[in-house]
């Protein structure tokens, strides 16, 4: 993203030349058209992805509009994550539709959306369940894992620090202390966190960059 330091070119109008948008990020697949939105996205893993791998979507109608309907409260437009860019005014906030009225309105959203996670997963628990849908790892699981790592900062041990990301996980620790949401975490939901991140990806995160001494 942003302008090339050394030749003032946009990085991103190759992508725009391509898809006539800019959304991060954009999956290319042999002949197909770019998927941009995440929903598109799940659909194309599920597609190409091994035979013997875990399914993400669940087969069951019933599991699966539960699935997409927690991913949505993550992802989706007005969403967690739609909400996290609108509380201050920059230029990512203005791309995703950032007013006053919006920002004003975008903590109480996050920490609802939280607040209704963590309901899940103790119901879930109650079932004898680890994961927010069935009794099996779905896309909902990993989309709230790695999205809530801007809300619960992750240790170095699964995020590594770097020269690059020190800035974005230092605001991501922000976050986590913001009284609204603040409120709203719970230890279940770092737990799942930890437990999925540890279970089903590669950690430490594999980032290259230069290492935080």
């Amino acid at each position: 993203m942003g302008v090339d330091q050394k030749t003032g070119e946009d990085r991103q109008a190759k992508l725009y030349e391509l898809t006539s948008q800019t959304g991060l990020p954009t999956m290319f697949h042999d002949e197909e058209q770019p998927r941009n939105v995440w929903i598109e996205q799940l659909a194309l893993a599920e597609k190409i992805g091994a035979t013997d791998s875990l399914a993400l979507i669940p087969d069951s109608f019933k599991l699966r509009a539960e699935m997409f309907g927690l991913c949505a409260i993550v992802l989706a437009e007005d969403g967690i994550v739609w909400n996290m860019r609108i509380l201050n005014d920059n230029p990512l906030a203005r791309k995703y539709g950032y007013s006053e009225a919006a920002s004003s309105d975008a903590l109480s959203k996050i920490a609802d959306g939280i607040t209704l996670l963590d309901s899940r997963l103790e119901a879930q628990a109650d079932h004898g369940s680890r994961y927010l849908v069935g009794d099996t790892l779905t896309a909902a699981d990993l989309y709230w894992a790695t999205m809530s790592m801007a809300l619960v900062p992750a240790p170095p041990e699964i995020m590594p620090r770097t020269q690059q990301n020190k800035g974005l996980l230092a605001w991501f620790e922000q976050n986590s202390k913001v009284p609204e949401i603040a409120a709203a975490l719970t230890e279940r939901i770092e737990d799942h966190q930890r437990y999925i991140l540890k279970t089903y990806c590669e950690t430490p995160a594999v980032l290259g960059g230069d290492p935080v001494e």
